[in-house]
């Protein structure tokens, strides 16, 4: 039987329960706000993050979600405080929410650290929240539980069932190619996001949700639940009863994450057909936690469970349609075979006890290993490559990819910026070929900084016309979960530090192999030596601001772009009051 806590052993007793000056200003400054004393005094304090932003759609709920939250903290005889967290929020945040994500994990354990907080539950789920969120708690280790967003609604355009990200790459290129007016553009940009929520395809949001979920981070299942479905805010409310219980028990991430935690996240992940994205965030994660991940353990998951979930973008549905389907919990029981069912999770039962009774509604939707979207022989949901080129590793995701273009030679044109690249590529006169490989460089995390998601590389307009839809193209930046393509992705080491894709030029021969996971540029040793005598460094360093501090202190893509003096299991003391 677990042992339950004795409420002097409550970290937030040390503000509030001693009969100093300091207790007893923190007392009178809580009665301050309003509360009776009865209110606050010998519960415990439960910490929700709040991720809410108005520059945040697919987080504009979480301030009800808040609330529901609250209804089951004070439930179970908790005290709930809300404190909100930077919201780094796809789409509108620039150059990208990848420099803010270690920002966010800072912020997340800081928070929990300097308060007197003694359990929490965290409102995320746009891309970086959850593996932001989740760093700062896992470094922190008290009791958390991660409360995701949810999906958007599904989203529909003139009879043709839309996916966000996924068809506006779809339909951008349709543009371009003149086989849509400007009106219909206009047109779609109000029909496709119907709702508050994540991106309703499996984009990294969901992808993560999906991964912290099979981790055992969230209640069962939660990843899967829409964001406006009246189940999300009484899931919301659940994990405000539960996290008192959790308080109690002294169950933290330490005694629920191991190696195989981490491996069941895997499995979701691939059988997701999930975003590369995720291979940084779970480096990252697993380092917070002190377990050892790395590409080739993702790798070799990669090669044993196929792409299951009929889902954009590599399948057919939306999100919406996963959960109606059996979300989540059906999926991983179909793999259960794969996972560790010993594992135990948020609820304190292991996930082999979650996913017993879970079931499948439409196995078109949620398909197993007989009957995958894409069979491991045709693609996987992440491939890593390694050579000449990547020395330290490149991902990309080969189920999304154009089959043709899995074995590739051909001729490099190389951008040193984003700008340059956009400008030339439509340039009717432009020397390209489908043949030819598109590079772009100094796009990582030091050369950018942040790594955005510039690695989809736009299509030349011209090879558009011709029907041309995917091309091999590299980047030592990532790619929008959302997106397709044959795109190799996190070129590491970067660019901007000095790998080797800073001394390609455009003509050199560039061979992919994915079968033998290499890609390499064509180049004789001697050559490449006499280039980098003559290179010299190109990105722009910041002498101020969170910039500068990320390109100081920032790892390599292939270790998961954690700062150095963040990464680690090390333990920090609590803060000492006088």
């Amino acid at each position: 039987m677990t042992r339950r806590k004795d409420l002097s052993e409550l970290r937030s007793q040390r503000w509030f329960a001693s009969d100093d000056m300091r207790g007893f200003a923190h007392r009178q400054r809580t009665q301050q706000m309003g509360m009776r004393r009865e209110e606050f005094m010998g519960r415990p304090v439960i910490g929700i993050i709040n991720t809410w932003s108005e520059m945040s759609p697919c987080h504009a709920h979480l301030r009800d979600r808040a609330e529901a939250v609250k209804r089951g903290v004070w439930q179970a005889g908790g005290y709930p405080v809300e404190m909100p967290a930077l919201s780094v929020g796809e789409v509108m945040v620039k150059p990208t929410t990848m420099l803010y994500r270690n920002f966010l994990a800072m912020e997340c354990e800081e928070l929990l650290r300097s308060h007197p907080i003694d359990g929490a539950v965290l409102l995320g789920g746009c891309d970086k929240s959850t593996p932001g969120l989740l760093m700062g708690a896992f470094s922190m280790d008290i009791p958390v539980i991660y409360c995701p967003a949810g999906p958007m609604a599904n989203g529909q355009w003139r009879g043709i069932k839309t996916g966000a990200g996924t068809h506006t790459k779809k339909y951008w290129d349709e543009l371009r190619a003149g086989n849509i007016t400007k009106d219909d553009w206009v047109d779609l940009e109000s029909r496709m996001t119907r709702s508050a929520g994540t991106c309703n395809t499996i984009g990294t949001a969901s992808t993560m949700t999906s991964i912290a979920d099979a981790m055992g981070m969230t209640l069962p299942g939660a990843s899967s639940i829409p964001a406006v479905d009246s189940g999300h805010p009484r899931m919301a409310s659940a994990c405000g009863v539960r996290i008192v219980e959790m308080v109690w028990e002294d169950l933290k991430p330490s005694d629920i994450l191991n190696k195989a935690s981490f491996e069941n996240g895997l499995v979701a992940y691939m059988a997701m057909g999930g975003s590369t994205n995720a291979a940084v965030h779970l480096i990252a994660m697993a380092n917070r936690a002190g377990v050892t991940l790395t590409l080739d353990d993702m790798s070799a998951m990669a090669a044993k469970v196929p792409v299951a979930a009929n889902v954009f973008p590599s399948g057919e549905y939306l999100m919406e349609d996963f959960y109606f389907a059996g979300g989540l919990n059906a999926l991983l029981k179909k793999f259960s075979h794969h996972l560790d069912l010993s594992r135990p999770t948020v609820n304190g039962r292991t996930i082999g006890e979650n996913i017993a009774d879970a079931e499948c509604w439409n196995n078109e939707i949620i398909r197993d290993e007989t009957n995958p979207v894409v069979p491991l022989s045709k693609g996987k949901t992440l491939e890593v490559l390694r050579g000449n080129l990547a020395p330290n590793g490149a991902v990309m995701k080969s189920s999304a990819a154009n089959p043709k273009f899995l074995k590739h030679v051909g001729p490099a044109i190389v951008f040193d910026d984003p700008a340059t690249m956009n400008k030339t590529l439509d340039n009717p006169d432009l020397d390209v070929t489908e043949e030819t490989v598109i590079i772009l460089r100094n796009a990582g995390p030091v050369g950018a900084p942040g790594m955005p998601e510039w690695g989809n590389l736009p299509i030349p307009k011209k090879l558009l016309k011709q029907g041309v839809r995917d091309m091999v193209r590299i980047s030592d930046a990532r790619m929008s979960g959302t997106h397709y393509g044959t795109c190799i992705l996190h070129v590491s080491p970067e660019a901007a530090v000095g790998g080797p894709l800073a001394l390609v030029k455009t003509g050199d021969l560039i061979e992919l192999d994915v079968a033998a996971g290499t890609i390499n540029m064509k180049v004789s040793d001697e050559e490449l030596a006499a280039r980098r005598a003559e290179w010299k460094p190109t990105a722009r360093i910041y002498e101020r601001s969170f910039a500068a501090l990320y390109q100081q202190h920032v790892s390599q893509a292939d270790q998961g772009c954690d700062f150095d003096f963040l990464s680690g299991p090390a333990k920090v003391p609590d803060p000492v009051i006088f």
